[in-house]
């Protein structure tokens, strides 16, 4: 939920922070998806903010007293900010800066008061075309408010509640007894959608919650809590397609541990996750915090550091395999020991895919664990180029079976 629309700053201003609130057990990434559904499309919203425009000039064109024409400049006014203020959040996004999303939920509610606004002067002109014409397109507007904005139900309440309720305080003071009705109707039909609102965003919640959990299982170990093969390949796909933007070096680090297999035989295989699961701290441990950590299956780990020579990628795959060095308790009173040898591969000096990047460290771990296990080793050019070619007559024999197969 990190896509372009969830980089919408959340709100500042505690009225605003209360109105958007949607509970507080809700993750970050749901609330700032949510506050993005209430920015909407751009096309969307223009159609809305034409239809609102165009009513208030057809009713000012056609009563022209001062406060209809005053109404159309207002609703004008207020349609040509929120366009400003659209395109300057959606320009802040691009550079990475805040959004003006206070801005936003204050012009909105603006809207919605000036359509209220609108609706009780049209109703004064005492023109019951008019009144029909601005009631009907304020009431239209609701269910706009309401499917668009269900994601903050408190804020769409409100903006319901500030569309219709000056028509409704206004039929108070009307000596016409058969709107009387409306005094009824409005409420009930406010409270319905407002109701609807709430339901919504619940739905919405829920779903959003099970995609998140559904991708997190999609992309994690669930064992160690650590990237999958899967979420690894993506980590670095996205890694490797930034690198064109952003030439900037990473190591990958591909672990495989040394002894393990006897602790599954001696201990039984609960022994034999707790130790993965040390060995999975160790590695957050011995990187970066910002380092991408995967579990690729079974015993192999690979880990993602960012700008990092050669020289301090070599010591860093040595405080790796110095960490995982150190005793594991499997039982009360007893410990094991475990090796691992690394292999890393640098980028871009190793490879610009993701496939040769990993046949570079799988060959420079070959050799780590050629030289003696519990090691560590940097490719070098025969290692990468022994690799690649493993990679590219692996890739001819795949295509030219599939071509056999057709």
């Amino acid at each position: 939920m990190q896509s372009e629309a969830g980089r919408y700053s959340l709100p500042r201003w505690r009225v605003m922070r209360w109105l958007t609130d949607v509970g507080p057990d809700v993750p970050a990434d749901i609330r700032s998806a949510l506050i993005s559904q209430l920015f909407g499309a751009l096309p969307i919203f223009l159609g809305g903010a034409i239809n609102s425009v165009a009513i208030a000039a057809i009713i000012a064109y056609r009563q022209q007293t001062a406060p209809l024409v005053a109404w159309f400049v207002l609703e004008l006014a207020i349609c040509l900010t929120r366009v400003a203020i659209l395109v300057a959040a959606h320009r802040a996004i691009r550079l990475h800066r805040p959004t003006p999303t206070d801005l936003h939920l204050l012009f909105s509610m603006a809207w919605s008061a000036s359509l209220g606004l609108g609706a009780v002067a049209s109703i004064a002109s005492g023109d019951w075309l008019v009144a029909m014409l601005a009631s009907m397109s304020t009431a239209a507007m609701i269910g706009g408010i309401c499917f668009r904005n269900f994601g903050a139900p408190r804020f769409a309440g409100i903006m319901m509640l500030i569309c219709l309720g000056p028509v409704v305080v206004y039929i108070c003071f009307l000596r016409e007894p058969l709107l009387y009705i409306m005094i009824y109707q409005i409420p009930m039909y406010l409270g319905a959608m407002a109701g609807a609102g709430f339901r919504l965003n619940r739905m919405l919640i829920t779903t959003m919650r099970a995609e998140r959990e559904n991708s997190h299982r999609a992309h994690h170990d669930a064992l160690t809590g650590l990237l999958n093969r899967a979420g690894l390949i993506d980590a670095l796909e996205t890694k490797l397609a930034n690198s064109g933007h952003d030439i900037r070096p990473f190591a990958l680090f591909y672990v495989d541990l040394d002894a393990f297999k006897p602790i599954n035989d001696t201990f039984g295989h609960g022994a034999g996750d707790r130790v993965l699961k040390g060995v999975a701290e160790r590695l957050r441990e011995a990187v970066p915090e910002s380092a991408a950590i995967a579990r690729m299956g079974g015993d192999e780990f690979v880990a993602l550091v960012d700008d990092v020579t050669a020289e301090q990628a070599l010591a860093m795959g040595q405080q790796i395999v110095g960490e995982i060095a150190a005793p594991y308790q499997v039982e009360e009173e007893t410990g094991v020991r475990i090796g691992a040898s690394v292999g890393i591969a640098l980028s871009p000096d190793h490879g610009s895919e993701v496939d040769e990047l990993l046949a570079v460290a799988d060959a420079a771990l070959y050799e780590a664990k050629s030289s003696g296990k519990s090691r560590c080793c940097l490719a070098w050019m025969e290692v990468s180029l022994s690799a690649l070619r493993r990679l590219h007559r692996s890739s001819k024999r795949a295509a030219n079976g599939a071509s056999a197969a057709a």
